[in-house]
């Protein structure tokens, strides 16, 4: 069983920046593929970026170039940067830990960027 923790997100300016951080609990961190998702009202939950165990990361085309996924397991943390951030970027973002057919979610963490 793995508990997933979100902390980071808030009220930004367009442009700004933010770090999104997530805390798991549990053992075997360092065995699941990572991923950050994000739903804005009314619409789908959509993956922003993933990285696997072996550190192999991918990001959405909407946010490449801005976004940045990455993974400290002596710290159970993944962390999603962002900059450049945009007033469409707003949206509940939320972590996700799989492994095979196991995944695991945390509770999101609210990123609003409106000036």
């Amino acid at each position: 069983q793995v508990q997933l923790v979100e902390s980071g997100g808030g009220l930004v300016q367009p442009g700004g920046s933010l770090r999104l951080s997530c805390a798991a609990s549990g053992s075997g961190f360092s065995t699941y593929t990572m991923a950050w998702y994000r739903q804005a009202p009314g619409k789908q939950r959509d993956v922003v970026a993933t990285i696997t165990s072996y550190g192999s990361t991918n990001v959405a085309d909407s946010v490449k170039g801005r976004f940045t996924i990455s993974r400290v397991n002596a710290k159970n943390t993944v962390y999603l940067q962002m900059n450049s951030l945009k007033p469409e970027d707003t949206a509940v973002y939320y972590c996700q830990a799989r492994y095979f057919t196991r995944e695991y979610w945390g509770q999101g963490t609210q990123v609003t960027v409106s000036s």
